[in-house]
């Protein structure tokens, strides 16, 4: 596995061989070299549920690497309505380059384990790096096409279609560290109830219900109400999602080689 050459590299900081998100994240794109320099700079923080990392308007001085956990992003009205734009799982990149504002609220909707660095340090990385500049440029546009599937979602696919996308999102974004045997995935539910139906445009009844009705045909098995198993995640994969996650694999691949 040509991504993991590195892992007994001396040269690489002990952190950075010890983490399993940088080799799908952007610093798989840094060699040793540059690797040692940010890691003078880097600090790593846990985040408890709803703790906020960056507020709309507000100055962006860090930027982040997610190690574990989902961070949740929002947009605010002017009357003080919000709406869940997005999520961000291992290994994104968090913050907005080339921009002196955040765009966005961006709050933890789980336990995060996130690698914070100074926003001036990787700025100055990205000129001198054309590597690590092409893997922003790459995670930006996967987003970007996945941006353009949940439209899809939340545009034309009926209720429990959206639960069942939802449920295949977070599956397939889950920790590496999560169980999978044969198939089956164990995941927690990073939203409550109240959020999911606010990002799937529905109300939380509905959910509610389509989350049953799914249990009740065997798709999913739920615990707790957040602890969810998914039996047989190849069978449970709705073509379109396959065909998006294939060309995000093929993005990757196409960086790390």
């Amino acid at each position: 596995m040509s991504d993991r050459k590195d892992i007994h590299n001396s040269e690489v900081p002990a952190l950075c061989r010890a983490c399993e998100a940088r080799h799908r994240g952007v610093c798989g794109a840094l060699n040793a070299d540059q690797l040692v320099a940010l890691n003078r700079h880097a600090t790593r923080r846990h985040l408890e549920p709803g703790e906020n990392l960056m507020t709309d308007s507000s100055e962006m001085v860090t930027y982040g690497a997610v190690l574990s956990g989902v961070i949740k992003l929002t947009k605010t009205l002017a009357d003080g309505r919000q709406q869940i734009v997005g999520l961000q799982f291992a290994p994104d990149f968090v913050g907005r380059p080339f921009r002196r504002e955040s765009a966005i609220d961006a709050e933890s909707a789980t336990d995060v384990k996130l690698c914070a660095f100074p926003k001036t340090v990787i700025d100055r990385m990205i000129a001198d790096s054309p590597e690590l500049e092409h893997r922003l440029l790459q995670q930006t546009l996967n987003e970007l096409d996945e941006a353009r599937e949940w439209m899809v979602t939340l545009g034309r696919k009926t209720a429990s279609e959206k639960v069942a996308s939802f449920l295949w999102l977070i599956a397939t974004h889950s920790d590496p560290e999560n169980p999978r045997q044969a198939g089956r995935v164990i995941f927690d539910l990073p939203l409550t109830r109240s959020d999911i139906a606010d990002f799937l445009g529905l109300t939380i009844e509905t959910v509610s219900r389509q989350l049953t009705k799914l249990r009740k045909e065997g798709v999913i098995q739920i615990e707790n109400n957040r602890h969810v198993s998914v039996p047989d995640i190849a069978a449970s994969a709705p073509r379109q999602h396959l065909t998006a996650t294939r060309r995000r694999e093929s993005g990757t691949a196409r960086v790390r080689n």
